[in-house]
């Protein structure tokens, strides 16, 4: 008997993670991408001698599928985790003059493994802190997966547990924000709860961060390529679906620009109005519903000194525009000088602001908070916006967010925007190529084992 067919659509996070996990229980797979490359929204770009990300992706401790992905790869040693939870937070608004504070955790179990850095937190006072600790706790209760929790939205809750404005800004928006791409009152209490509850109560830790110390083209491109290629997977870049519809025999067809691939098995793998336009009918009760998934943007802005300005590897940013900064000199290349970029998150009122205009805003803004800038020559100010970044984490959005199978046997969905219980990260999307994997396995009746012990 031939081995089954599979057509994977879609070279992002999901799409790849899907053919891997398919071609590895001994299905023929063949992976279609659009792009020139492979990595979805998380990818590398040459400007001059320098190899830059579209923006900055950082991931943590608590996400085992993508931290599986890297080891799938073979990069887990380019995108290392911090040792313990430490996040250096300047405050430029601060009556005093600029303070610095640091978020950070100790070996302690939970919820301990945070009262000692709570206890310091500088921007917040003291009453402020013990009200963050109590509804840390009421928070720790709460099933992210209730229903009622996806249609109110994350500032009512925090409302109702006597969190400050100042205590939202400092401490709840300031992960909020990075994890969530939107603000509290944009945001919904289910993912909020998914954030927090698993980041920073689940385990003390969780929450370290890691991040790529090498360009995310050479993650999600080169060496997913390599990989793909090692499980036998065909994969065409530069290939645009222009449709999918039924064969004979349960099986399907898709076509791509000059050639008709038939599949047992189809996983799309692609954002979710691109999924809304190539579904057969009837693969969905509701289809439209994928349009009312909104999208939210980020925004990246990049600086490159003539110096060194900033002798830590990232800090977060309070009184001031900039939300997140990064150093990303070695990652790129650069020589000599240093390489900043600011991550801004939840970016709707400047996504399109141009870029004389981002310039004249944020360098003074990087001159408040590093007073090494203001003698530093600029020697490059760039801008790159991802418009369509994220699902926006609406309240009510659980309910529009498909599962991996459709009414369509043999058809199924993977991205960050499915139903994966997470926001739009590159955990959730890793999530859904073994959803959307798993399920077609079990359809073909091949066997196979979920990567991840906890959902074995």
């Amino acid at each position: 008997m031939r081995s089954p067919r599979a057509v994977v659509v879609g070279g992002g996070l999901a799409g790849i993670t899907a053919a891997l996990q398919l071609a590895e229980a001994g299905t023929s797979v063949t992976l279609v991408e659009s792009r020139t490359r492979l990595g979805g929204l998380a990818f590398s770009f040459r400007r001059g001698d320098l190899t830059v990300d579209n923006g900055q992706h950082v991931y943590l401790r608590c996400c085992t599928a993508y931290s599986w992905f890297l080891d799938r790869i073979d990069g887990a040693h380019l995108a290392p985790l911090q040792d313990r939870l430490d996040v250096p937070v300047l405050d430029v608004g601060h009556k005093r003059g600029p303070c610095l504070g640091r978020l950070r955790r100790s070996a302690l179990p939970v919820p301990l493994h945070l009262a000692a850095g709570l206890a310091t937190y500088p921007h917040l006072s003291l009453a402020e802190r013990a009200a963050v600790g109590r509804a840390a706790l009421a928070l720790q209760k709460l099933d992210p997966a209730d229903p009622a929790l996806d249609g109110i939205d994350f500032a009512t809750w925090l409302g109702r547990h006597g969190q400050s404005a100042r205590a939202i800004e400092a401490l709840w928006d300031l992960v909020g924000v990075a994890t969530l791409n939107a603000t509290a009152p944009h945001a919904s209490m289910g993912l909020a709860a998914m954030v927090f509850k698993t980041g920073l109560l689940s385990e003390p830790g969780a929450a370290d961060i890691g991040w790529a110390r090498v360009p995310l083209g050479e993650l999600h491109d080169t060496l997913a390529r390599k990989a793909l290629d090692s499980a036998g997977v065909r994969t065409e870049l530069s290939t645009r679906v222009r449709g999918i519809s039924r064969a004979d025999l349960g099986r399907w067809h898709v076509e791509v620009e000059g050639e008709l691939l038939e599949a047992d098995t189809v996983v799309l793998a692609v954002p979710q109005r691109e999924a809304h336009a190539l579904l057969p009918e009837g693969a969905l009760e509701d289809p439209d519903r994928l349009l009312d998934i909104g999208t939210a943007p980020i925004l990246n802005i990049h600086v490159l000194y003539d110096r060194k300005v900033l002798r830590r590897p990232f800090f977060a940013a309070l009184g001031t525009p900039v939300q997140w900064v990064f150093d990303r000199t070695e990652a790129s290349g650069l020589g000599e000088g240093q390489y900043l970029a600011l991550s801004q998150s939840a970016a709707e009122d400047e996504i399109d602001t141009p870029v004389a205009a981002l310039r004249e805003r944020y360098l003074p803004e990087l001159e408040r908070l590093l007073p090494a800038t203001r003698g530093a020559e600029v020697r490059d100010f760039f801008v790159t916006r991802e418009r369509t970044a994220t699902f926006a984490p609406s309240p009510g959005v659980g309910r529009l967010r498909p599962g991996a199978r459709t009414a369509a046997p043999g058809l199924y969905l993977a991205g960050a925007w499915t139903a994966t219980g997470w926001p739009a990260t590159m955990e959730g999307a890793v999530r859904s190529g073994f959803s959307a994997a798993g399920a077609a396995l079990s359809a073909l009746g091949r066997h196979h084992e979920h990567p991840l012990k906890e959902a074995a």
